[in-house]
């Protein structure tokens, strides 16, 4: 069940009543293949991430959900952007929180772990990026991987 929408240049989204710092890892193995999850709450696959919490760098905060969401512990290995688009909001059911999107992603290497279902992800695949299209993900989410794939680091926007 969605208990999450996201709007991505929808006219008729509700207007955000939130702005909060998340940060993603977007976690590429030696073959180079990316680290993705199923989300439970949309059951689109995304980079772990989240909201960051109080006394937490964004760096840690992408480390601790990236563990958290897909059992695989990371580091940190750089910055790929951060991406804020008034036009994507996330529309939280259960509360009425309407998000403005606002994102830190960095890039990872493996660490120790293994992929791992949990309450906040129903699978966790590394994928190759040739196989990426059979997989549903957002747009705003697949530009940020397109972005890496392309080399293209925007650090802001």
């Amino acid at each position: 069940m969605n208990t999450r929408i996201e709007h991505w240049r929808n006219p008729d989204a509700p207007k955000p009543n939130s702005l909060v710092p998340a940060s993603n890892l977007l976690v590429v193995n030696e073959a180079g293949d990316i680290l993705l999850q199923r989300r439970r709450d949309t059951g689109q696959w995304a980079l772990p991430g989240g909201k960051q919490e109080f006394g937490e760098t964004p760096s840690a905060c992408a480390i601790r959900e990236c563990e958290e969401e897909t059992g695989i512990l990371a580091e940190v290995t750089g910055l790929l952007g951060v991406y804020s688009d008034p036009d994507h909001l996330i529309e939280y059911l259960s509360d009425g929180e309407v998000r403005q999107e606002y994102e830190v992603t960095f890039l990872g290497r493996p660490v120790a772990g293994a992929p791992t279902a949990n309450d906040e992800a129903s699978a966790v695949h590394w994928v190759p990026p040739a196989k990426l299209a059979d997989y549903d993900i957002h747009a705003t989410m697949r530009r940020q991987i397109e972005d890496y794939l392309n080399k293209r680091y925007p650090f802001a926007d």
